[in-house]
């Protein structure tokens, strides 16, 4: 039998069996966000590249053998990345980008178990209205597209002449992390009792918030790919300017590649995100501030401007630092730490009706 839980007068019903879910969906988040830190680290050091193939079901089994890891090392040997850019790699270093990448795709296979052992007990237990079920099949299939975009990334650095994969296909890869994630984390926070009634926010500044973290996620995306932030280690100039010229920002013919390859163009934009982002949270909390100064919405808007300086005071770090494993790591987890922070104010304000 359902066991109702406490929730302010008016709100829908929660039982014990949403509280098993939400937990559930919380776990899936936090597997999600350690697998963004675990993606960055093995970005970082480069180990992206390190298995050729994509095997889901028998790739999970590593190299047991000596004779095995000769097999491993003889694939990447052939790639170009090795080739190009780590000829002479000894067995150990390529042992120590593979367990990176081996890591990687086995943390993304447990998800993939964890978040389809739920859904099932979810399914065939009817613990949700069809509508939800049916909402949670979708977000399993988000799972499985984020995988094959995954394998598309690597498979991109595979390419003759490559040594890093393409930065469209990293920003896509992560983008949809991105959006996995933040479905997930709208679906438990709409299945957590709230503590009081909310007071209404701004829904619309709260979509407009959420819409510009993914585009920064997305922009920070392409730094990574490009390795921009290892270039113009200075701040708040670029090259000696605010605003750099054009001919250094529109130096790549077509116009577009700029937008990707050119590395200035890439980190000049998203240090633009960034004052964008930072703005629109300053204003909301002015807003709030002025018009529900003690509601949820206000307090969540102050945490979010919270989350969002120390997020820009890292990005500064990372770049005059020129990116030490320790504060990429940190950048990118914390970008997920305000978008979730994001969703979870679009979710409350869409609950509270604004």
């Amino acid at each position: 039998m359902s066991i109702a839980l406490n929730q302010p007068a008016g709100a829908p019903a929660l039982t014990a069996n949403h509280a098993g879910i939400r937990r559930w969906l919380w776990t899936v988040a936090g597997l999600v966000f350690l697998m963004v830190v675990v993606g960055g680290a093995t970005r970082l050091t480069g180990s992206g590249l390190s298995i050729t193939e994509w095997k889901p079901i028998t790739g999970a089994m590593p190299p047991l053998s000596a004779g095995a890891w000769a097999e491993e090392f003889a694939k990447y040997k052939a790639s170009p990345q090795y080739q190009i850019l780590n000829s002479g790699m000894s067995l150990g270093e390529f042992q120590f980008i593979y367990w990176w990448e081996w890591g990687h795709r086995q943390l993304g296979r447990f998800i993939g178990l964890v978040f389809l052992a739920g859904f099932l007990v979810v399914a065939l237990r009817r613990l949700l209205p069809a509508r939800q079920i049916a909402v949670l099949f979708g977000m399993g299939l988000l799972l499985g597209l984020q995988g094959a975009i995954g394998w598309i990334m690597v498979a991109s650095g595979l390419q003759p002449g490559m040594v890093a994969v393409a930065p469209v296909k990293l920003t896509l890869h992560l983008t949809f992390a991105g959006l996995f994630f933040a479905s997930v984390v709208a679906f438990a926070t709409s299945l957590t009792p709230l503590r009081r009634p909310e007071t209404a926010g701004s829904r619309s500044m709260a979509w407009l918030l959420l819409l510009l973290t993914f585009i920064q996620i997305a922009l920070g995306g392409l730094v990574a790919g490009s390795k921009a932030g290892f270039a113009f280690n200075t701040w708040p100039l670029l090259d000696g300017a605010i605003l750099p010229p054009g001919s250094l920002l529109f130096a790549q013919q077509p116009l577009w590649e700029n937008f990707v390859d050119n590395v200035a163009l890439v980190q000049f934009n998203h240090r633009l995100g960034a004052y964008v982002l930072l703005a629109a949270a300053l204003w909301q909390l002015w807003r709030l501030k002025g018009s529900a100064p003690q509601s949820s919405a206000a307090k969540r808007a102050t945490a979010i401007v919270g989350i969002v300086v120390t997020q820009a005071a890292l990005g500064i770090a990372t770049l005059l630092l020129v990116v030490p494993l320790w504060a990429g790591l940190a950048h990118q987890a914390l970008a997920f730490a305000v978008l979730a922070m994001a969703v979870v104010h679009v979710t409350r304000t869409r609950q509270a009706g604004a």
